[in-house]
């Protein structure tokens, strides 16, 4: 029985859970009633949808509603009025101070009309709307601030400073925020006439950890109104910060999406009307800025043509480029081939010489005298064969660079011309063949000179032997002794270095 209870009770949990969970809103954004950073100033100090006045100062990453300087008061406000039912918003903001105590605090606002500079938080008084309040100083002398809480007021009532408006509160909590590690956290709901304050300490800065500060049902709000935040200082002073304001409209469930899924046509209706004017305002903003700048050139006035570049044009100039690079690689081609046929040249031209060359006591023609002149040296052979090695090196990197061409030409040949690679390679191959009758020849004429009997090196003269046998063993002996000696002495002066030890 109690294994049936429990799996009752489980299932009443759950129930109790899907149908909670079927019943919570859906949110969607509303970027023209929020800001946050980074980059949250434009370059003239404005924020974008949003107005301040007063002592506030916005920056990159937030917005100074008040400094810490004494008799100060800032506000900020969106520029257009937000409509919706139900909505929540969520605030980070950000108050230190050098003080135990500071002064006097910030203010969160949806009021039917955007505020002006007065005396309640840098807010006016007797406002219509809703305002949640932070009260830093403690003007009553209760010793029960800092203080968050909420008032509605409806055009007609004065805020009490003299009580910290504990008479007219809907609710509130005594939180110290001020002088937190992280940024305090404040998100007020307001779905189906019930107002939620939810408050995070800043001693953490983990993003979901809010506690309840007031719940209030029963409460009427308008349903057009503009957001907006204020803060004030009075003879003490804190720095009042705001780092993010978002803005969320609630939306119930099956409420605003038909059938399948989709906006209705009353939502759809809606943002069209939004998209026009926004069209509408666009241009008129555009023609404004051609008649302040007439000499500027306009946006519209731009070719697309000329901006970016079509595929076609892309695609051809990658061709042309890639046949520039075979170009310039052909022509570095030409430049070693034509350095190795003046090497083989002059190397013909020096065989030739020595071939011509007359041996010693062969007669002269005419009946003359014979004419000496000096045979090929070993030198002048190895210079020989030096240079056809190098020759045949030469030789060899060029045909591995002509393969390379000769695979490269082919891929590039696709785009349209097969019958320039077919004459390059036999043009090619009659110039291989030209270099390799010219080694042979060389090879030829110094086999030839190999053979002549005058390149044969004179024989190296006799030297006279000066160390006969005799004196070689008397120089061995000599030294023996001497070692014997040496070694006799260093003992006998170790052995007397020894006594003092």
């Amino acid at each position: 029985m109690a294994g049936i209870a429990h799996i009752c009770l489980f299932l009443i949990s759950l129930a109790f859970i899907l149908a909670q969970s079927a019943d919570d809103p859906t949110k969607r954004f509303e970027y023209k009633y929020s800001f946050k950073g980074p980059f949250l100033a434009q370059k003239d100090g404005t924020v974008p949808f949003w107005g301040h006045g007063g002592h506030a100062i916005a920056s990159e990453d937030q917005v100074r509603i008040t400094p810490s300087i004494r008799s100060q008061k800032g506000y900020m406000w969106t520029n257009t009025p937000f409509q919706a039912d139900h909505w929540e918003i969520e605030v980070t903001i950000r108050i230190n101070g050098r003080g135990r105590i500071g002064a006097d605090g910030m203010a969160i606002w949806f009021t039917e009309q955007k505020g002006v500079e007065g005396p309640v938080f840098g807010n006016n008084d007797q406002w219509r709307g809703l305002g949640v309040f932070m009260d830093s100083f403690d003007n009553d002398g209760q010793h029960n601030n800092p203080y968050v809480l909420a008032m509605i007021n409806d055009g007609t009532k004065t805020y009490d400073h003299h009580s910290d408006g504990f008479s007219q509160q809907l609710g509130g909590c005594l939180r110290d925020f001020r002088n937190k590690p992280f940024p305090t956290k404040l998100k007020v709901t307001y779905y189906k006439n019930t107002l939620v304050v939810l408050y995070h300490n800043g001693l953490t800065n983990k993003p979901d950890d809010y506690e309840l500060c007031l719940r209030a049902d029963n409460v009427q709000l308008p349903t057009s109104g503009h957001f907006g935040v204020s803060a004030a200082t009075g003879g003490l002073a804190d720095d009042h910060d705001v780092l993010s304001f978002l803005t969320f409209t609630l939306i119930p469930p099956n409420e605003g999406i038909n059938q399948d899924g989709f906006a209705t046509d009353q939502e759809r209706l809606r943002y069209q009307q939004e998209y026009q004017d926004y069209q509408q305002k666009l241009e008129q903003q555009k023609q404004d800025y051609r008649q302040q700048h007439p000499d500027k050139q306009q946006l519209d006035d731009w070719n697309v043509d000329d901006i970016f570049e079509a595929r076609e044009n892309r695609e051809l100039r990658q061709i042309f480029d890639g046949q520039t690079q075979i170009h310039d690689t052909m022509r570095k081609l030409h430049h070693k081939l034509d350095a190795v046929l003046g090497r083989q040249e002059s190397l013909m031209a020096m065989v030739s010489g020595l071939g011509g060359a007359v041996q010693p006591g062969v007669p002269h023609q005419g009946g003359g005298p014979p004419v000496m002149i000096d045979s090929i040296k070993r030198h002048e052979v190895d210079a020989i064969m030096t240079t056809q090695r190098e020759a045949v090196n030469s030789i060899q990197q060029l045909r591995q660079a002509i393969s390379d061409v000769q695979q490269r030409i082919p891929n590039v040949g696709g785009a349209g011309q097969p019958s320039d690679s077919g004459s390059l390679d036999s043009g090619h191959h009659q110039v291989l063949s030209e270099i390799r009758e010219g080694v042979s020849v060389v090879k030829r004429d110094l086999s030839a000179m190999s053979q002549r009997g005058g390149a044969q090196c004179p024989p190296q003269p006799d030297m006279p032997n000066c160390l006969t046998p005799t004196y070689f063993f008397i120089m061995i002996a000599g030294h023996f002794f001497l070692l014997v000696g040496y070694f006799m002495y260093r003992n006998s002066q170790e052995a007397k270095a020894k006594k003092f030890f």
